[in-house]
């Protein structure tokens, strides 16, 4: 009898490529398309045992490691779970996670469906216990670098803040930014509606009316167009974002760093004594409003309502509400 020859079983294999930044990605032959074919020429070196590359593409560019928001790596874990992978081949471990406890969610999807990591630059595939083994140890370093970097870029911020030099960050209403210097300047027509929205505050001396009064004239928060061409911000006034814009110290021409605050290098919308008179009084109404929202002492006041009677319970003194008590009792019980 003669043996047939039986071929290998296929390996539908994935390619991931990933980059931090944007830069670059606009060449015709960029850091994914490198990783890519590094990765593509791997497969190919692996015909012999059935490997086989997907067509689609998983490719995120400009998406950090630190996190799974990203927006291949989605689709990616979609198609491992729906059966369509076999095997994930990435340029470095790094380019799939740099944190620790994401990379260990990621493997845990892919052993659950049978699907392999294989880092082509570090000769390791995550079938094998002693890749496991590897994998963990160099993901341990991976993370270590990524604290480092973290540790490094919150310091560069400190140090800058302490300057009085801008760091960057959300546009605030009132500034734009001097894309040449990387400075706030000040946009004029928002800084008037910044001094009125601080003039009102200090005449109705509440968030409440101010924000009604905004709403009538049709005011929003800051516009502003990301890298990627989105436009953002525009919102309405609510007492969270105006509460934000009124105690944000940049208007009163400072940076603030945790609790501290230092001189800025660009200048002031709002008078500083005008500003520090804000802030008095909004920490004024916020213990006072604390106190007069349960000045009873009764832990559970605005929180426990009657299903039937449709209305709040309330604190009682004495006997002037046994009936309405009867009846929230009545409620409570059923």
């Amino acid at each position: 009898m003669t043996k047939k020859n039986h071929s290998p079983t296929s390996v539908r294999c994935a390619i991931y490529t990933r980059k931090s930044t944007e830069v670059g990605l606009e060449q015709n032959f960029n850091s994914l398309d490198a990783q890519r074919e590094a990765c593509l020429a791997y497969i190919q070196s692996q015909r012999h045992e059935g490997w086989k590359c997907l067509p689609a593409r998983y490719d995120d560019g400009g998406f950090t490691g630190g996190n799974m928001d990203r927006p291949a790596l989605q689709r990616l874990l979609a198609d491992v779970e729906a059966g369509r992978i076999d095997c994930v081949v990435s340029y470095k471990l790094d380019r799939l996670s740099r944190s620790l406890l994401d990379f260990a969610r990621i493997i845990g999807i892919f052993e659950k469906h049978h699907v392999s990591f294989v880092s082509i630059t570090q000769q390791f595939n995550s079938a094998t216990s002693m890749g496991r083994l590897v994998l963990n140890v160099l993901l341990s370093f991976a993370q270590f670098e990524r604290e480092i970097i973290s540790e490094r870029t919150r310091d560069k911020i400190a140090a800058t803040r302490r300057k009085g030099k801008w760091s960057g960050g959300l546009p605030v209403l009132g500034y734009d930014v001097d894309p040449q210097v990387l400075r706030l300047v000040v946009n004029p027509k928002e800084a008037n509606r910044v001094r009125a929205i601080f003039d009102l505050y200090l005449k109705h001396q509440t968030l409440l009316p101010v924000v009604q009064e905004l709403e009538r004239r049709g005011w929003r928060t800051k516009t502003w167009m990301t890298r990627k061409g989105r436009k953002m911000g525009g919102q309405p006034f609510v007492k969270t974002n105006l509460h934000k814009l009124l105690t944000n110290a940049t208007y009163a021409g400072k940076l603030r760093y945790k609790t501290e605050l230092h001189n800025g290098e660009h200048p002031a919308i709002v008078d500083p004594l005008k500003w520090q008179k804000v802030q008095e009084l909004l920490q004024r109404h916020r213990h006072r409003g604390s106190a007069e929202r349960n000045g009873s002492g009764a832990i559970l006041k605005g929180l426990l309502y009657c299903l039937a009677r449709a209305d709040q319970l309330v604190e009682t003194h004495g006997q002037r509400h046994e009936a309405r008590d009867a009846g929230h009792a009545a409620c409570l019980g059923s």
